[in-house]
């Protein structure tokens, strides 16, 4: 099973030196998988969770693979409806070829009506035009020599019953974020219901959890996979790959600013976890 973090890309303490750290300190831990986040405009809606500066993926990801070798890149999520799904395609496909096939695209539907706004995009619409793109980015990679670049893996995330139907549809690994264990087995039934409802497979599975390791047990119902002793973090990585998941991605920031100036938190708990992976 693949295990990879969603590397900050926003708050006080997001620069090009903490970003170099972020990539040399999650490849040299043996992490296949660098992830991170995406906004346009930072709008107050998004700003309230994802204070500036907040560095764009597309660009960001292609510096960090000119500081990498082998560690698999890639967006947690792209939000598809925000950019015209050629330029996307033309984006997706020059990381890819520069990066030497390291390219994961997480995609989803995006959720500020702020930034919609402001970006001219119609929040309502953003489910039917999120599977427009989509089809397009499928159609330019397969058939515009221009475009071509092998098929881009693409990772569907959302947790609505529409993010799991995108990916039974689009025969990508389903997405899940930041979510409870409970809710988690209670999703996979209607998962493969789904699928059995469009007569397609199952997709794969590649939730990103939480990395927030604790002293003592956490033991609210609302706790968060990943939340709490590295004995709880240990048992929810472990039954998310018995229950399919191939890749599961770390999300190590819990919700303060501040944290981005201080990343050598993070940095320990990720080698506490590597250490326990060998």
């Amino acid at each position: 099973m693949r295990m990879g973090v969603n590397v900050p890309n926003f708050g006080p303490g997001a620069n090009p030196d903490h970003l170099a750290r972020w990539a040399e300190t999650v490849e040299g831990l043996g992490f296949d998988l660098l992830m991170m986040s995406d906004h346009v405009a930072i709008t107050p809606d998004v700003a309230e969770q994802y204070p500036p500066p907040f560095y764009e993926p597309f660009t960001t990801l292609a510096w960090m693979a000119g500081l990498t070798s082998e560690i698999k890149l890639g967006t947690t999520v792209l939000i598809t409806p925000y950019r015209h799904p050629l330029l996307v395609a033309r984006m997706a496909a020059n990381l890819q070829q520069l990066s030497g096939g390291r390219l994961v695209l997480g995609v989803g539907v995006g959720w500020a009506r702020g930034e919609f706004e402001a970006l001219g995009v119609p929040f309502e619409r953003r489910g039917a035009l999120t599977d427009e793109h989509l089809r397009t980015l499928r159609t330019a990679w397969e058939n515009d020599a221009d475009y071509r670049c092998g098929q881009i893996p693409l990772w569907i995330g959302g947790n609505s019953d529409a993010g799991m139907r995108r990916a039974v549809r689009f025969g990508a690994p389903w997405h899940p974020l930041g979510f409870t264990m409970p809710w988690f087995r209670e999703a996979l039934p209607r998962l493969k219901g789904i699928s059995a409802q469009l007569g397609r497979p199952v997709p794969g599975l590649a939730p990103r959890i939480r990395l927030n390791l604790t002293d003592q047990p956490v033991d609210h119902p609302d706790r968060r996979a990943g939340e709490g002793t590295l004995e709880q973090f240990l048992e929810d990585v472990e039954e998310l790959r018995l229950a399919g998941a191939d890749s599961i991605l770390l999300d190590p920031y819990h919700g303060d600013p501040d944290e981005t100036l201080r990343p050598e938190v993070a940095w320990q708990a990720l080698a506490t976890v590597a250490a326990h992976r060998r």
